[in-house]
């Protein structure tokens, strides 16, 4: 039970790697609150769904305060929440690198503005940001995620500071998870996945709950020395 007693909020937390987190956070003990633009495509008793859309900066604002005035306290946040709107550079319109940077940076940015000082108010908290293999490495047709994803890494080290300050003693960390089997990939053809596989050391892709240990070491007190760091569980893929 190594989460027993805390407040964790997990966005894009309906299904996918989200689901994986907050399924395993209810385990190690942890009440958790799964944030998503629809609704949760599971069910579990330690799970509280809400729908929010992380882009906007007043409904998260409402959100933060609704956790904080039931529960009284918020110890973990994972901003998990991410969408794609692939294209190459030339073809990329303005509404697809609109909408990839408003949710996967913005909608970031738009939680933590609240939650992290409140967390250092409190005295600790545990901050994880799921960036990408493609927010280090980048990625051809998705300059717009991978300009989002590298955005999270540097919000991650400037946190790490930030909240910190003053016996803050808030860690933010970051996750950059490889090619994951969701269900985005499951729609991918089995000879792409195949090349995608051949890429990592490991030969193989990965699977969300081996995010979702990552993220449960980050999010608990094993983790007390740890911050203002990228996680990479890529299985040694190779770009």
């Amino acid at each position: 039970m190594r989460l027993e007693g805390k407040v964790a909020i997990i966005t894009g937390g309906a299904r996918g790697l989200g689901q994986a987190m907050a399924e395993l956070f209810v385990k190690e003990g942890a009440k958790v609150i799964a944030v998503d633009m629809g609704e949760l495509s599971y069910e579990n008793i330690g799970v509280e769904g809400y729908k929010l859309n992380v882009s906007d900066s007043a409904a998260c604002k409402e959100f933060y305060d609704y956790v904080l005035g039931k529960y009284g306290q918020i110890n973990i946040l994972v901003n998990n929440a991410g969408i794609t709107r692939d294209a190459l550079t030339r073809k990329m319109s303005d509404e697809q690198w609109d909408a990839v940077i408003n949710v996967n940076l913005k909608g970031v940015f738009n939680l933590t503005r609240y939650i992290g000082p409140q967390m250092q108010l409190q005295g600790g908290g545990s901050i994880i940001n799921i960036s990408s293999v493609v927010g280090e490495y980048g990625n051809i047709g998705q300059a717009n995620y991978a300009a989002s994803k590298a955005g999270v890494i540097g919000l991650t080290k400037t946190w790490a500071k930030e909240f910190a300050m003053k016996g803050g003693n808030v860690r933010v960390n970051a996750i950059a998870p490889g090619y994951v089997m969701t269900d985005i990939l499951k729609t991918v053809p089995q000879e792409l996945l195949d090349g995608f596989a051949k890429q990592t050391m490991l030969g193989r892709l990965g699977q969300p709950n081996e995010i979702a240990t990552s993220a449960l070491f980050l999010a608990s007190d094993e983790s007390s020395y740890v911050t203002g760091h990228t996680l990479s569980v890529n299985g040694g893929m190779r770009l």
